[in-house]
């Protein structure tokens, strides 16, 4: 008698023929192709990343209207944490593979080499101590580290990919950068917002003369600010010259959001008390899904009262990139619950703007894409995106709490001049 596992193997291996990124796989060669996967997450729980990504792995995920199921064994699994409504035991009995007490273990599977193909690593979530900025120490580095480490040993190293931003401490995200080129293996990381669905489906020009940047979010700083940030980075690296990196970050919050919105542009005071193109706030209210309105009415473009009103703490980063170009990431719960983008375009008279959309739970197909991209990296070897994407992200976030943590001053980044080019093919998801 099949058993559940042997049943999803053989039919991941006759439904491979589904689109795996920008790629098709043939029933027969996924057969062949099939890789063991190991999972080192912080908890896996219900609405945990664990949740929305791992068991993508286990039982598929839909991707260009079809149901795809990877050529992919999840075989075995680190769980940092285990709270009362843990899912891991669960998934570990229902699918058949063993959870392990240490990162090398699980790589090893109890052996004595490593003897997966590929690592998806998942900090996120769990019980962690905050560092003086307020940022969750999840274990994303000392994960990463870990797995090296059996690389390191074994001397064979494979894939991995790592669920948002690096590290909360800059220096180990740049180690991490650093050490999957040293041991030259494809490393693959960020958010699922880059990748999801955008309404209308529009990309940035490639080699677009691009002068000012905006995202309008919800969620809080160390979290939903990286996402946020992502939306503007997968933007904003495919302006004319490519990714030059940024020389100085601002976050502000509070009252100070307010009078630099009343500045209507970087312009009127600088960096001491400029603001950002108020078509590109107006551009990005009116693609969101879910803009505020008083009670009993529809259709309205709130005031600055009303705004002011319904968003307790805004949060703004204001941040200029080393060829000019200016960016802003607001965070107005209250407002909004959703993500939008704007950019002003030289020449255009009015900005390209659009939301990217993530769908609701359950199946939230946002992490579909995303894992669809981890996928393409375990199977091909090469990343759909360049690692620099999230490094520098990942250096905006800390700069910004570094920001808001010592006096909501100006901080000059020259540790974020990082420069990388892209294609002009778009990886967000279109079809």
């Amino acid at each position: 008698m099949f058993s559940r596992r042997a049943f999803l193997g053989a039919v991941g291996a006759v439904s491979a023929g589904a689109v795996l990124g920008p790629q098709v796989i043939s029933g027969e060669s996924a057969a062949l192709q099939r890789k063991r996967l190991a999972v080192v997450t912080t908890e896996w729980r219900y609405h945990s990343h664990a949740w929305h990504m791992a068991e993508r792995f286990l039982v598929g995920y839909p991707i260009n209207g079809q149901w795809h199921r990877p050529p992919l064994d999840v075989v075995a699994a680190y769980v940092d944490q285990t709270p009362d409504n843990d899912l891991s035991r669960k998934r570990s009995a229902e699918f058949g593979f063993p959870i392990y007490s240490t990162v090398a273990e699980a790589l090893r599977c109890g052996g004595d080499s490593l003897a997966v193909d590929a690592v998806l690593i998942i900090g996120e979530h769990g019980k962690y101590e905050k560092s003086e900025y307020e940022q969750t120490k999840y274990p994303r580095y000392e994960f990463f580290k870990q797995v090296t480490d059996v690389f390191r040993k074994d001397g064979r190293s494979v894939p991995v990919f790592n669920d948002k931003h690096l590290s909360w401490k800059w220096e180990w995200a740049k180690e991490m950068v650093d050490i999957s080129k040293e041991l030259n293996f494809p490393f693959t990381a960020g958010s699922s917002l880059p990748v999801t669905w955008r309404m209308p489906s529009v990309e940035m020009p490639h080699g677009a003369d691009v002068e000012e940047l905006m995202c309008v979010a919800m969620g809080g700083i160390d979290s939903y600010d990286f996402h946020a940030l992502e939306v503007i980075q997968c933007m904003a690296e495919r302006r004319r010259g490519g990714e030059s990196g940024v020389v100085a970050m601002q976050a502000i919050k509070g009252d100070a959001v307010w009078k630099a919105m009343d500045a209507s542009s970087w312009a009127n005071g600088g960096w001491a008390a400029g603001g950002w193109d108020p078509k590109l706030f107006e551009a990005c209210l009116c693609r969101s899904q879910t803009l505020a309105q008083p009670e009993t009415f529809s259709d309205r473009f709130p005031t600055t009262a009303q705004m002011k009103e319904w968003v307790k703490e805004p949060v703004a980063y204001r941040f200029e990139y080393a060829d000019g170009v200016k960016a802003t990431m607001l965070l107005m719960n209250g407002l909004v619950g959703d993500f939008t983008f704007a950019a002003k375009l030289k020449g255009k008279p009015e900005p390209l703007s659009t939301l990217f959309y993530l769908p609701p739970v359950p199946n939230v197909t946002y992490s579909a894409s995303l894992m669809s991209k981890a996928e393409e990296t375990f199977m091909t070897g090469k990343s759909p995106y360049p690692i620099e994407r999230t490094l520098l992200t990942t250096g905006l976030v800390e700069a910004a709490v570094r920001s808001l943590g010592t006096g909501q001053n100006r901080l000059e980044t020259p540790h974020l001049a990082i420069k990388y080019q892209v294609g002009p093919e778009s990886t967000f998801a279109n079809s």
